[in-house]
């Protein structure tokens, strides 16, 4: 069975996390936080600090889906990435933001970093580890939650 075509918000996340793959960072895709949120990317850096980006489509994209200042209190910087062409005015000030295409992504302005507090940093990388592990684990052995 084919895979699905992938939509221009995978292909932006594909290009962002490589992006952040150049800088040193391991990435995760629709990273699910604890409050019920998804993330659309993800980014743990080498020094442990946790970055999450929010992917924008278009201004219907941007303008329809307010639940982004959500995602605050799970990283040390919060940033939008958006396609060539977005008028890139909209994004808050109090964000980063990224130029992505599918196969890479450039950031135009550095989120202010704010700080998480050790507990919450701690909750978030566990977090991340086990994702990831899971979704690494799916990949080497598919059918090891049929044994």
């Amino acid at each position: 069975m084919p895979f699905p075509e992938p939509g221009l918000a995978q292909l932006l996340a594909r290009g962002v996390s490589r992006g952040f793959l150049r800088r040193g960072h391991a990435t995760l895709i629709e990273f699910s936080l604890a409050n019920g949120r998804r993330a659309d990317v993800a980014a743990l850096g080498p020094a442990g600090d946790l970055s999450i980006v929010e992917i924008k489509t278009s201004v219907e994209d941007f303008r329809a889906d307010r639940k982004w200042p959500e995602y605050r209190e799970f990283c040390d910087q919060l940033y939008f990435a958006v396609p060539d062409g977005f008028p890139v005015e909209l994004i808050p000030a109090e964000c980063g933001l990224i130029a992505a295409d599918p196969f890479m992504a450039e950031i135009l302005r550095e989120a202010p970093v704010i700080r998480l507090n050790p507990a919450r940093r701690k909750a978030v990388t566990l977090r991340f580890a086990l994702a990831a592990s899971t979704r690494l684990q799916r990949l080497v052995d598919p059918h090891a939650q049929e044994a």
